[in-house]
């Protein structure tokens, strides 16, 4: 591997440059290294991580029971091949392989923390980036240089998660926490919980918290959301293990949980009433008829119009059984001292409020670029391929799948920009630029989906096109075949020296 070159002392006061700037030290981050590597060796390249440790959502998330809501064959990379016996694996095992393949293959020491990348100007005549950053904990602003910038910051705004406005919330005497911002002094053991909020968070910390002292959790939701129940553990993986040399028998099940998550979601587009029957008559078959599975678990919308729920091993249903658990379907009216008054009149009595609401959603990280000193709004820029911008010029961005699991396209997305920076070497390119030239060309949501959390930041989301390049299909094996094997020109892509 190469190793960054660094300044002599005369040079001490001249900027930075690096060929490739990766924002980020987080799985796509760490995955985006690992490729670069691998693919494009004669490279110099730096990690700038705003937060003071590696892993990005997977140290940032502290809370109770904290996992994967995607089998660890897909959301692993797939250069290494998860090793432990749980595919829905705990949030400090994904870390742990995260940060081992950064320590393995020496990616750790390209990373700088506390580096914190705020804006970042594109020259076209010097065919480079100028990122502004704030560096260590008094935010030192510093400069750097780059030839392409590689944005790995994921989707949400780490600093701060969705929280709503609620009536009454200074009357409250207990707690309330939002899960981003979980710390270890806070104590549940013998107490009344409520956790505001139905999605992927709330239906872990739920049976967590109910497995680990709390006196009693109440999942208060506006609305339900569909839940999939799967085992922990996959029995095919094992088998497989037993039979197969471990990357061979890795890519096996990958490919199996490739394949029948992709099944899951055209069925679910073709067939949603007889999805969405199976799912709720498997909550009735778990909670037995005299649940009111209709009122609690049973959503308004059709299956995958949101993301799915996953409930590993059953836990939450069997925490709602042992009556550990209650679900209660309203709207809250306000906060007391002692708990939440809903609409319906009806109290919750709670020691400490868990605000599972949500996140929110900012596209590169927060950062504002410009180019040649125009600032660039992304709300009204198409997205190329999934990962770049119109006009916008070395630069990609890594953002996976809604449907299936994230590193799946982060993979292909590595790929796919290491080919482009290969090509651009051969052929004495200095700048690579998507640009809409279609007249026919549909303007259409960045995503589909229906989740207050989408539909909250769509106006600040970059757009995509009703036809390829510009369309988000959302679909890996037509990514596949694109971002691996497509042809790196086309009409929408413009290099020049």
């Amino acid at each position: 591997m190469d190793t960054l070159v660094r300044p002599t002392a005369a040079a001490q006061e001249a900027v930075e440059h690096f060929d490739v700037l990766i924002v980020g030290a987080g799985l796509s981050g760490i995955g985006a290294a690992w490729h670069l590597q691998d693919r494009c060796r004669s490279k110099s390249y730096a990690i700038f991580e705003g937060r003071e440790a590696s892993g990005g959502t997977w140290d940032l998330f502290r809370y109770p029971g904290v996992r994967s809501d995607s089998d660890m064959y897909t959301l692993g990379y797939r250069f290494r091949p998860w090793k432990e016996a749980k595919a829905i694996a705990d949030g400090p095992s994904i870390l742990k392989y995260i940060r081992e393949v950064a320590s393995d293959h020496r990616i750790d020491g390209n990373i700088r923390y506390r580096h914190r990348v705020v804006a970042a100007s594109w020259s076209t005549p010097e065919a480079r980036w100028t990122v502004e950053v704030e560096r260590g904990e008094a935010r030192q602003p510093a400069r750097f240089t780059c030839n392409f910038l590689w944005m790995c910051s994921g989707y949400y705004r780490t600093e701060q998660g969705y929280l709503p406005e609620f009536a009454g919330v200074e009357r409250f005497k207990g707690r309330i926490v939002h899960p981003q911002k979980w710390t270890d002094d806070i104590d549940y053991a013998g107490k009344k919980v409520v956790v505001i909020g139905s999605g992927a968070t709330a239906v872990t910390l739920v049976p967590a918290m109910a497995d680990s002292g709390a006196a009693h959790v109440t999942m208060l939701q506006r609305s339900p959301t569909y839940m999939a129940v799967r085992p922990s553990q996959d029995p095919f993986a094992t088998r497989m293990r037993k039979r197969l040399p471990l990357k061979l028998a890795y890519a096996v099940t990958r490919w199996k949980n490739v394949l029948y998550g992709m099944y899951v979601y055209q069925l679910c587009r073709r067939q949603p009433e007889k999805v969405k029957s199976a799912l709720v008559g498997y909550v009735r078959q778990m909670l037995g008829p005299d649940y009111d599975v209709g009122k609690h678990f049973t959503p308004r919308y059709n299956p995958w119009d949101q993301r799915l729920c996953l409930v590993p091993d059953a836990d939450f249903f069997r925490a709602i059984r042992q009556g550990k658990v209650s679900v209660v379907t309203d709207h809250i009216d306000t906060f007391t001292e002692t708990g939440i008054r809903l609409k319906s009149g009806e109290e919750l009595e709670a020691d400490l409020v868990v605000t599972a609401t949500g996140l929110v959603l900012v596209p590169v990280g927060g950062a504002t670029l410009t180019v040649d000193g125009e600032p660039v709004d992304l709300a009204k820029r198409f997205l190329y391929k999934g990962m770049m911008y119109s006009d916008v010029p070395n630069l990609a961005s890594v953002f996976g799948y809604t449907n299936a699991s994230w590193t799946l396209k982060a993979d292909l997305v590595c790929e796919y920009v290491c080919r482009l920076l290969n090509h651009m070497d051969r052929k004495g390119f200095r700048q690579c630029t998507p640009h809409n030239s279609d007249p026919s060309l549909q303007e259409e949501p960045w995503v589909s989906f229906s989740s207050g959390y989408i539909q909250r930041a769509l106006a600040q989301q970059p757009r995509q096109g009703s036809k390829r390049p510009w369309k988000l299909y959302q679909n890996y094996a037509l990514d596949l075949l694109s971002l691996r094997f497509g042809k790196l020109r086309d009409r929408a892509m413009t290099f020049s020296r």
